[in-house]
């Protein structure tokens, strides 16, 4: 239940339904005044919040000062510590990372006849991919076309993107829907199959497939059945710390830590797959996130170290509606989805004040406008702000019972706590989502480093400074699935490496850091996020990990 310092506003929001519903749709903000938004108030756009990297392949560009802390650290294991002559594994493909990527890319890879080895952090499907609610795009209606769909995501990404990126992500889009729906997974369908499809921010076609609310779970869940029928080889609770190289600074490989038992193993490989995500975890400018606990640019790290170039490493996305009471869930994502039913976006007034199907960097752009700009923002308990989602209103428009029906995790997620979706509003504020940046990609999934592929949100490019809805999940099955055909074809073509693999390149890179003056300190992969609170904190064990 709310309190009752929170109670007025919604007496407020509920006189105004009414009128909002016989209202015409709110205006669309044109070029000039989306420009004028962001720049007023997204966090990409606070000069503070950013500094020039001092070394590596994007020596002198901006980026957020908790990536640049990360990428200018220090490794957290020494590579003496590895036996590069013995490798525990020695395979084809390598994939670091189990969540939709990575087990995308494992699928068809091994069906191309490799020999794949998937090595994950945490457990497969601890991923965003599990917690991706809204749905996935694909031009697949009579009325839309890869073309259109192109289009959107240029817009989207503010005609920023590498046209290259976004034409594969598009022009895939109709096949894997089609590859999904053999595998099993359960869209959201007609009762005479048709599929349902909905709008999502910055669309200008009905082209989102869904499962209800949790259309990510649905899909990790079927790929993870997947992978185990195919009796693909896996292993968890490994930690990817470094990546090995030939004399040629080729990649050959990478050296892990099993963080259950310290083992220090490496994997030699033909090609590696790095699919481990975003950072959200890294809580840019001290936002709240809705990413799993393993998302912690270490793929990123890895990449760089190796020669990596990283692109658009200076925009993040921030999801326009993420929870802000109760306090338990606070960043918790609230898909688009529940706008894109119907629901209003208001403030403490009762007021309407962008159209809620605005991309997401603008209508982030304007909550935190209402909240922190004009002061009307809704105010909890504890002082945080943020603004309601009117779902009531998605039971007058829709029907009693259509959020339940199209909202079922999210209502139980709430009702939880004594707040029920379809009789109050709910209060949301912009929480970190998504990595627009990464790794610099081919549209192959192949990076600047010879046989390194690069796949899911750790990979940049596509979106451009900003995501459309829907384009994530169809982003890390396009791009793994392109990772997993091209590096299995090129492990065909390459002979046995006959030399051990080095940290040659990691040697090279610490020569960077001394001459830049980097603390000791500061090392990384990060590998998990630290919540413990200050008097509980202990020093990393550098020392467990056979790190000085």
């Amino acid at each position: 239940m709310y309190p009752a310092s929170m109670q007025e506003s919604i007496k407020r929001l509920d006189a105004t339904r009414d009128a909002r519903i016989k209202e015409a749709r709110i205006p669309l903000l044109g070029a000039d005044g989306k420009k004028e938004l962001l720049k007023g108030f997204h966090p990409d756009y606070i000069e503070s919040s950013m500094r020039a990297l001092a070394l590596g392949p994007n020596q002198g560009d901006r980026t957020p000062h908790e990536i640049a802390d990360v990428l200018e650290a220090w490794p957290i294991v020494l590579p003496a510590t590895f036996d590069t002559e013995h490798p525990k594994f020695d395979v084809d493909v390598l994939i670091i990372g189990a969540g939709g990527a990575g087990v995308s890319a494992a699928l068809v890879a091994a069906a191309r006849g490799a020999k794949v080895l998937t090595v994950t952090k945490l457990r497969i499907g601890d991923a965003n991919t599990m917690m991706a609610q809204g749905g996935i795009q694909a031009a697949d209606n009579a009325n839309d076309s890869p073309e259109r769909h192109y289009l959107d995501v240029m817009g989207g990404g503010h005609f920023k993107n590498i046209p290259e990126l976004a034409r594969a992500l598009v022009s895939d889009a109709p096949g894997v829907i089609e590859w999904l729906e053999e595998l099993g997974v359960m869209f959201d369908k007609e009762a005479d199959g048709t599929m349902i499809t909905i709008h999502g921010g910055g669309t200008s076609r009905r082209r989102m497939h869904a499962a209800r609310d949790y259309t990510g779970a649905e899909i990790m869940r079927t790929l993870r059945d997947e992978f185990r029928n195919q009796n693909l080889e896996l292993l968890e609770y490994c930690a990817a710390v470094e990546l090995l190289t030939d004399e040629q600074g080729a990649c050959a490989g990478a050296a892990f830590v099993n963080l259950e038992t310290q083992e220090h193993f490496v994997v030699r490989a033909k090609t590696t797959i790095i699919a481990t995500g975003g950072c959200g975890r890294l809580h840019i400018q001290g936002f709240p996130c809705t990413n799993h606990y393993g998302a912690t640019a270490d793929g990123l790290v890895l990449a760089y170290r190796a020669g990596a170039k990283l692109a658009f490493i200076d925009t993040i996305q921030y999801h326009p509606t993420g929870a802000v009471y109760p306090e338990q869930i606070l960043g918790l994502l609230i898909t688009e989805k529940v706008r894109g039913v119907g629901a209003h976006l208001v403030n403490a007034e009762g007021n309407r004040f962008i159209y809620e199907l605005e991309s997401r960097d603008v209508t982030a752009s304007a909550i935190i406008r209402e909240c922190k700009g004009r002061n009307l923002g809704v105010v909890t308990p504890t002082g945080r702000l943020g603004v309601w989602l009117d779902t009531p209103l998605i039971e007058v428009l829709k029907g009693p019972g259509a959020v339940k029906k199209n909202l079922p995790a999210m209502y139980h997620q709430y009702e939880r706590f004594g707040i029920f979706m379809d009789k109050e509003p709910i209060l949301t504020y912009p929480t970190q989502h998504y990595q627009n940046g990464g790794i610099l990609i081919k549209d192959n999934s192949e990076t600047g480093v010879a046989n390194l592929y690069a796949a899911g949100e750790v990979a940049g490019g596509i979106h451009g400074r900003n995501r459309l809805m829907g384009n994530s999940l169809l982003d890390i099955l396009v791009f793994g699935r392109r990772a997993g055909i091209a590096a299995a074809e090129a492990a065909k073509a390459l002979s046995p490496v006959s030399r051990p693999p080095s940290f040659m390149h990691v040697a090279a890179y610490e020569a960077e850091l001394k001459k830049a003056a980097v603390p000791l300190e500061r090392r990384s992969p990060m590998l998990l996020p630290e919540y413990r609170r200050p008097e509980f904190k202990t020093p990393f064990p550098f020392a467990a990990l056979g790190c000085e």
